[in-house]
This record gives structure tokens, C-alpha cells and sequence, in this order.
């Protein structure tokens, strides 16, 4: 990763997966250990941003709800300036780029600058905490169809869930815990049952991972009683309480 003036460097935009650098891909692996600039957000676990070789410079760019270090348009903006001055440039995110990850946004004005992009996907938050959770997101007794939404990019008021929740469904909503109340107010105004079963996935796929189980109407209470914080993630629909007895019966066997 030389440093010539004229040359343009590379932006990798790499999914660091849930948390857990055993998820990582081998190619984010590689990137990682060889990155001489790494920018990454607050959801990257410390394990993976040790694995980078002494004296890479890493930018942190966590963001919160409420509180950014820098504004999206800012990040864009480093990710540019850093290629052009001949710098390539491991963007390290959580789960995948592309799901939530606003990697769309940053491979657009790169592109739009002359910047090559490169995207190595990762194992997205929804896939890594169900699997982490026993929670298996289809299921042919219970789900053929899942659904990813985002709990506070925009106003709840805004987002048209109609049908995405519900018998033989499943919906993952991301970024829900501040609006979770609200959340499971809007899904039973839309019609679903009170008592559909919710699974809340905080910290998963690393050692402190809670999954906290429950019905839609307590949603509010089980995020609240239970002080969760992000990152976590929803999970509504029958599939979730699957999840419950399949973690008992691990339990069960490992107490035989």
C-alpha cells in the first residue's frame, strides 16, 4: 500500500460481521491485518480492530443516537480525501456494508470523485444474532418470508410495515430499541396479534449477548425493565419462540 502523490488509493468497504472476529471473512481478515488506514464505526468490536498491524491509523467515526462524531456527508468526505491522496482505505463496518450500513452512500461519492470502491460483504447483524439466538429467521412450519426495517432512520410514522409482520413472516427491525414502544404500537394497530411472540438480541455473537424473549404488547417493557442497549436487534414473528425451545433443549442435553 505505497503512498505516491499521484497515485489514487482503493476504498474497501468491509462488513465486520456481529461482533465475533471468528465471522469475519477471510478477506476482511486480510484487509484488516494489512490496513494502514482503517476507518471504522462504534459497533466494530475492539478484538477485531487489535488485529491491525502496529502503526495503522485508525479514525473512529461511532456514531449514537443523537451524537455523531462526524455527520455522514463528513465521512464521505474523509474516505475521498484519503484515496486521493494515495492512501487505500479499509472502511470497516458492523454486519454487512450494504444493509443498513449507508455503504451505498459512501461507494456514490466515491465513485462521483473517481475513487475505486471495492465491497467485501459481511455476515449481516440479522443473520449473526438469529444464529446466535437459535432463532432460525425461515422456518416451514412458521416463516417463508422475512423482512428488514430500520426502526429510526425516519419517522415511524413514515414507514408503511402493512403486511411485513404476521403469520408465516418474520421481521427483523434494526436500530429499535429507543422506539420499541412505539414499534409495537404501530404493528398491532396494523393488525397484529398481541400476543406474537418478540425476541430482543443485544450484543449478539460476542461473550456478553443477552436474548430476551417475550410478546409483541411488552415490547416497550422487555426493552426498558431490561435497561437494553444497542446495538441490538428485533426479532417478531412465531419464529422467535422457536428460537426459546431450542435453546432449552441445549440446556437439557448438556445437563444429561
Amino acid at each position: 500500500m505505497s503512498n505516491p502523490s499521484s497515485r489514487v488509493g482503493t476504498v474497501f468497504l468491509v462488513g465486520a460481521g456481529p461482533g465475533d472476529p471468528d465471522l469475519l471473512t477471510l478477506r476482511a481478515a486480510r484487509l484488516v491485518m494489512n490496513a494502514r488506514v482503517l476507518v471504522h464505526d462504534g459497533l466494530v468490536d475492539p478484538a477485531i480492530l487489535a488485529m491491525a498491524p502496529k502503526g495503522c491509523r485508525m479514525i473512529s467515526v461511532a456514531k449514537q443516537r443523537s451524537r455523531h462524531t462526524m455527520r455522514q456527508e463528513e465521512i464521505n468526505a474523509l474516505l475521498v480525501r484519503e484515496a486521493l491522496a494515495g492512501n487505500d482505505v479499509v472502511r470497516l463496518k458492523g454486519g454487512d456494508p450494504f444493509v443498513f450500513g449507508r455503504g451505498g452512500e459512501e461507494a456514490e461519492d466515491c465513485f462521483a470523485a473517481g475513487v475505486p470502491v471495492q465491497v467485501v460483504p459481511g455476515v449481516s447483524a440479522a443473520m449473526g444474532a438469529a444464529a446466535s439466538a437459535m432463532i432460525p429467521l425461515t422456518h416451514r412450519e412458521s416463516a417463508s418470508i422475512v423482512s428488514f426495517v430500520a426502526g429510526q432512520c425516519k419517522g415511524l410514522t413514515d414507514q408503511n410495515w402493512a403486511g411485513l409482520a404476521g403469520v408465516g413472516r418474520t421481521l427483523v427491525i434494526y436500530m429499535g430499541v429507543a422506539t420499541a414502544d412505539a414499534i409495537a404500537e404501530k404493528l398491532m394497530a396494523d393488525g397484529l396479534a398481541p400476543d406474537m411472540p418478540v425476541a430482543v438480541i443485544e450484543n449478539a455473537a460476542r461473550p456478553q449477548m443477552r436474548v430476551l424473549r417475550g410478546a409483541l404488547a411488552g415490547l416497550g417493557s422487555l426493552v426498558s425493565d431490561n435497561k437494553v442497549k444497542s446495538p441490538a436487534l428485533i426479532v417478531i414473528g412465531e419464529v422467535a419462540g422457536r428460537g426459546d425451545m431450542m435453546e432449552l433443549k441445549q440446556v437439557l442435553e448438556a445437563c444429561q
